[in-house]
């Protein structure tokens, strides 16, 4: 057998492609990858094959399926073993296939429309004016991430979503606990007696946020008396695990990647209309889920190669949003070509994330609003003494400190 790459890999800058990964490049379309356990699974590089995968029925989301391939050891534990309060709530949405997972999806797709997003603008900003006006105040220098790339995800995912301003510190903090494993089963039970008793006053003083839709949509359905509170804080917990961290993590990655190139950067300040534009061309470029998993549960023949029932299947999304087929000039920054949609940072397909267009918006208003209120913001450490490190196939800055 040939020696095959090891997956994942570590960057070494925090926008470009792990260099192990380049060797890769030139199996192109697909190639061969080793897991940390020795299982041998495909990893997907090009565009083209990726989209017609991704859409193929045969190609499972299914994390329940004891075939599944973990990334890391950890997340096979979990699996395995103690977490399945863990493993319910990440197959409520993403880990399901087929007629249950489109019902689900149906059931959200109104509360995440471009129109019911661009409505939210106004209180987007105000949110992103909010924090700015607090960072300004306490004083530069500063750690941009907690100062504001984290908290404003989070303010406007929680806004959506329908929790009071009051409770948003005790959702983000048993949501973590929950996620990350620290106090799992406890952090599940207050989030289920917090969530029945939402949904409660929410029955006596409905509103217009995405909890509001869920239960008037089982009003519809005449099962308004017997909602299911466990499905409702996975649908809330999953949207906050895949939601504020990741345009979070954008946010401040983005800036970073914006300074370290001032003549693109001073093109947006010349010309705001360009940044929905280069906010895609940044979800392009920085590709911070570096994989998407999948499971084959039937044999596959493409480009030639077989995809067998029962292999892995990864999509290295930093290397398929770089295909050269399809960008010009794949890696660097320009929002200057046609291409700058065709990547695959949200997925695609029926898994397709159905967070992006808030995430969109919210980069955009958080990144505009920063560089034209501080004309002077600068990085305050060395770009290559700033700390950085892939968390469970995620690219996170631990820390962004800046000046201005």
């Amino acid at each position: 057998m040939t020696e095959t790459v090891v997956y994942p890999q570590d960057r070494t800058c925090p926008y470009q492609p792990a260099p192990e990964y380049l060797s890769l490049v030139e199996q192109r379309p697909l190639a061969q990858v080793t897991l940390y356990d020795g299982r041998r699974v495909w990893a997907i590089t090009g565009r083209d094959v990726a989209r017609r995968l991704l859409i193929d029925p045969r190609i499972s989301s299914d994390r329940t399926n004891p075939q599944w391939p973990a990334m890391f050891p950890s997340i096979a534990a979990a699996v395995r073993d103690a977490r399945q309060k863990v493993l319910k709530i990440v197959t409520a949405l993403v880990g399901v296939d087929g007629a249950v997972h489109n019902a689900r999806r149906k059931m959200l797709i109104p509360s995440f429309t471009l129109r019911r997003i661009n409505a939210l603008r106004p209180k987007i900003q105000e949110i992103v004016d909010r924090q700015l006006d607090l960072m300004i105040e306490n004083g530069a220098p500063t750690d941009l991430i907690p100062a504001f790339a984290a908290p404003v995800p989070v303010t406007v995912l929680y806004h959506l979503m329908g929790i009071p301003d009051d409770d948003h510190d005790f959702f983000e903090k048993q949501s973590y606990q929950f996620i990350s494993g620290s106090n799992a089963d406890a952090a599940y039970d207050e989030l289920m007696t917090y969530m029945s008793k939402l949904i409660e006053e929410k029955r006596r003083n409905p509103g217009d946020k995405v909890l509001d839709d869920l239960l008037a949509e089982r009003g519809a359905t005449g099962d308004v008396g017997d909602v299911d509170a466990e499905e409702l804080v996975s649908t809330l917990v999953l949207q906050v695990a895949g939601g504020h961290g990741t345009t979070g993590t954008m946010v401040s990655l983005s800036a970073f990647t914006l300074l370290q190139n001032p003549e693109r950067l001073a093109e947006l300040r010349a010309d705001p209309s360009l940044m929905p534009t280069a906010v895609d061309e940044l979800l392009r470029l920085l590709s911070i889920p570096d994989g998407l998993q999948r499971l084959a549960v039937d044999d596959i023949e493409i480009e030639g190669t077989t995809i067998r029932k029962g292999d892995g299947v990864f999509f290295i999304t930093s290397l398929i949003n770089r295909d050269e087929d399809v960008h010009g000039a794949p890696n660097s920054l320009d929002w200057h070509h046609n291409s700058v949609r065709d990547h695959v940072s949200f997925g695609f397909g029926a898994h397709q994330c159905l967070g992006q267009n808030l995430a969109r918006v919210t980069m955009e208003i958080a990144l505009s609003t920063l560089f034209q209120r501080l004309p002077g913001l600068r990085l305050a450490a060395p770009a290559e003494e700033i700390p950085f490190n892939p968390t469970a196939g995620f690219q996170v800055l631990n820390e962004l400190p800046v000046t201005w």
